[in-house]
C-alpha cells in the first residue's frame, strides 16, 4: 500500500536481519505504475496459480469432508447404530480431527506442505475405500467408527491444515488478495456442490459416494506429486521467481 517505513518497522519487529534488501524486494513484487491500477488475476502468467488455488480448494471438498461432517449421523444410523451412539461416534470424531489438525500445525513447517498432502491423499484414499467397502459388503459395520476415525486423522493432518496456508503462499504479493479469494469461493462452491448431491447418490447406493471420494483423493496424489510445488521456507518474492521459471 506504499506504507514502506511502517513496512520496515515490521521487519524489524519479527527479527528480519537485511531489512532494506528484503523491503526492496516486497516493493519490487508490488510495484505497480500509477496508470496501471490494479492486476488482473486471470491472465496467462498467474496460470499455474490460479490452478493451484483452484484445484486445492476442489480436492479439499472432493475429499469428502463436509458432506461426511454434514451427514455423520445419518452414516452411522445407516450403519446400524442407534442414536445415541452415533452422537457419541460424532465426539471421538471431532476429537480425533481436533488432536491431528494440531499435530499437524506441529509439523507442517518441517515436513512441508506437499509431503503433508501427499500422505493424505493416501491415508484419506485407504479410508474411504474401507467405508465404501463395509457399505457394499454390509459387513464389519462396527469398524466403521475406526475407519473414519482414520480418515478424519489423516484429513486433518493433511489439507484441512494444509490449504489456508498453500493457497497464501503461492500467489505473488500484486495478486495475492484476489488469488486466496479464489481459492476460498472455490472450496466454498465445491462445499455446497458435494453437499448437495451427496445424499442423493446415498439414496441410491451407501457406497456409491465413498468410492467416489477415494477415486478423487487418487487423483490428488497424482496431480499434487507432479504438479504441485513445495513453499516450505520459501518466501513470496523467491515463490513468484519460482512459479515464472
Amino acid at each position: 500500500m506504499g506504507r514502506a517505513a511502517e513496512a520496515r518497522q515490521v521487519l524489524i519487529a519479527i527479527g528480519e536481519r537485511d531489512v532494506e534488501s528484503e523491503l526492496g524486494e516486497i516493493m519490487a513484487t508490488v510495484h505497480v505504475e500509477s496508470n496501471r491500477g490494479s492486476e488482473p488475476l486471470f491472465q496467462h502468467k498467474y496460470r499455474l496459480p490460479v490452478f493451484l488455488a483452484i484445484s486445492i480448494g476442489m480436492f479439499n471438498q472432493l475429499a469428502g469432508i463436509n458432506a461426511i461432517l454434514y451427514y455423520l449421523s445419518d452414516i452411522f444410523e445407516r450403519a446400524g447404530f442407534n442414536k445415541v451412539s452415533s452422537d457419541l461416534q460424532s465426539v471421538a470424531i471431532g476429537l480425533a480431527n481436533l488432536i491431528f489438525t494440531l499435530i499437524a500445525m506441529s509439523v507442517i513447517d518441517r515436513m512441508g506442505r506437499k509431503k503433508l498432502l501427499l500422505i493424505g491423499s493416501v491415508g484419506t484414499a485407504l479410508c474411504l475405500a474401507g467405508v465404501a467397502v463395509i457399505f457394499a459388503t454390509g459387513r464389519g459395520e462396527k469398524t466403521l467408527v475406526w475407519v473414519l476415525v482414520g480418515y478424519i486423522a489423516f484429513f486433518a493432518f493433511s489439507q484441512g491444515s494444509v490449504i489456508w496456508v498453500y493457497i497464501s503462499e503461492v500467489f505473488p504479493n500484486l495478486v495475492r488478495a484476489k488469488g486466496q479469494s479464489l481459492g476460498s469461493f472455490t472450496h466454498w462452491i465445491m462445499n455446497a456442490a458435494i453437499s448437495g448431491t451427496f445424499p442423493l447418490l446415498a439414496a441410491k447406493s451407501r457406497s456409491i459416494p465413498f468410492v467416489f471420494f477415494a477415486a478423487m483423493m487418487v487423483l490428488q496424489f497424482i496431480v499434487v506429486a507432479t504438479i504441485y510445488p513445495e513453499t516450505k521456507c520459501v518466501t513470496l518474492e523467491d515463490m513468484q521467481k519460482k512459479l515464472k521459471a
